[in-house]
């Protein structure tokens, strides 16, 4: 059995055919699309839970660790009526005070990498993503046009 091409069934055959693949790839290509998007938009909640449940964690400690040294440099102070011990006070809680500083700087520049990180990927992925759906589709347009011809 021979395909003629020019025959009115075979041609309208052929058309229903491109039709049909068409409509394929253009679905699989947006379930692909809103997949990937929808994975990105996961993966972005969850970097940023974490990333709040560390600074939370952080700063807790943080403050406990002021707290109970402050208490115990109050404790040893009151204890002691020498001056010697009031500078230590005083030395023990600028120190406590500097550490303090340095670890919310820290945990700040963390969080600041991170949220770029997470955006710039975010950004890149969703470029990428569209991108691969204007070309996919573009294609299987052109195509599906010379098939018509």
């Amino acid at each position: 059995m021979r395909l003629d091409l020019n025959s009115s069934s075979n041609s309208s055959r052929i058309s229903s055919i491109s039709v049909v693949v068409v409509v394929v790839v253009v679905v699989v290509v947006v379930v692909v699309d809103v997949q990937v998007v929808v994975v990105v938009v996961v993966v972005v909640v969850v970097v940023v839970v974490l990333v709040v449940v560390v600074v939370v964690v952080v700063v807790v400690v943080v403050v406990v660790v002021v707290v109970l040294v402050k208490v115990v440099v109050v404790a040893v102070g009151s204890s002691k009526s020498s001056s010697g011990s009031s500078i230590l006070v005083v030395v023990v809680e600028v120190v406590v005070e500097g550490v303090v500083v340095r670890v919310v700087a820290v945990v700040v520049v963390v969080v600041v990498i991170v949220v770029v990180v997470v955006v710039v990927v975010v950004v890149v992925v969703v470029v990428v993503v569209v991108v691969v759906v204007v070309v996919v589709v573009t294609a299987v347009v052109i195509v599906f046009c010379f098939c018509l011809l």
